[in-house]
């Protein structure tokens, strides 16, 4: 006896939604997917590449779930998370690292990069890794990571994401950020959050202002200062809006180890779709 399982609704309804991708990028993943079936000798697949590309780009920008994705293309959920996997494992691989993005810029003549950090939220951690990804600035469980830009607000670096509960001058002393900015010969423009980071006051290569407090307020001069650096770090915000245009980053739902080489392949989309 044959038995088919089917949906206990009956036949699913399935719907079109636009990708607001530009063809290029679609082209470019379509062709890393090419290029690695032909390296492992994969024959065959249920979909052809390009397919399979566009249902991944969806499920990264749009966050719909694998059953829903399924469901409309013919295939398991299973399926669809082993394809994201693959793509995002090829993406990622092709992520600058540190030394060779500072390396890039000095090359194209660049003096500064800007330097920010941000939250990227999560599902509430049960048992001892509930209070390591509570943040408590932002009041919610995340995972801290940072970014560098141009001067125009294009990413060029993501950090490894770390428990939210991490501070953003903690990290950037694990990367040993003023030291590598030191070595490319480029300064770093970053806010208040990074004062003391520059192990070298007296010839500092990373910006961050003046702090006022309850014994020492700032000057006119010093806020004048501020505002200037302020609207220097400007298109920093940018670059974060670029990426988190990406919605599967509303709420990460997935192994905080996986989310590093998910924001090192959404930063090489980013770059592939936005430049400016």
């Amino acid at each position: 006896m044959k038995t088919t399982i089917q949906p206990a609704e009956g036949t699913p309804l399935v719907y079109q939604c636009a990708l607001p991708l530009s063809r290029q990028t679609l082209t470019f993943v379509a062709g890393l997917l090419r290029t690695h079936l032909k390296k492992i000798g994969s024959r065959w697949r249920k979909l052809p590449p390009g397919k399979i590309a566009l249902i991944v780009l969806a499920t990264l920008r749009h966050d719909h779930r694998l059953a829903g994705m399924a469901g409309g293309n013919g295939v398991s959920a299973s399926t669809i998370s082993r394809w994201t996997w693959e793509i995002i494992a090829l993406l990622a691989a092709r992520a600058p690292r540190l030394d060779r993005a500072l390396a890039a810029i000095s090359r194209q003549g660049g003096e500064v990069v800007l330097l920010d950090g941000t939250l990227i939220p999560t599902r509430r951690r049960s048992g001892p890794a509930n209070r390591k990804n509570y943040n408590g600035k932002h009041k919610k469980h995340g995972l801290l990571f940072l970014a560098l830009t141009d001067e125009a607000g294009n990413l060029i670096w993501i950090s490894p994401a770390r428990r939210g509960a991490a501070s953003e001058i903690r990290a950037a002393r694990q990367d040993h950020l003023a030291d590598r900015l030191r070595t490319a010969g480029l300064g770093a423009l970053a806010d208040l959050g990074f004062t003391g980071l520059d192990p070298d006051p007296e010839d500092p290569v990373i910006i961050t202002g003046y702090k006022s407090t309850r014994t020492s307020k700032t000057t006119p001069a010093q806020r004048q200062a501020n505002q200037a650096l302020s609207a220097a770090r400007a298109p920093v915000e940018h670059g974060f809006s670029d990426l988190k245009h990406w919605r599967i980053l509303t709420r990460l739902r997935l192994d905080p180890g996986k989310a590093t080489a998910v924001l090192r392949a959404l930063l090489v989309l980013t770059r592939q779709h936005t430049t400016r």
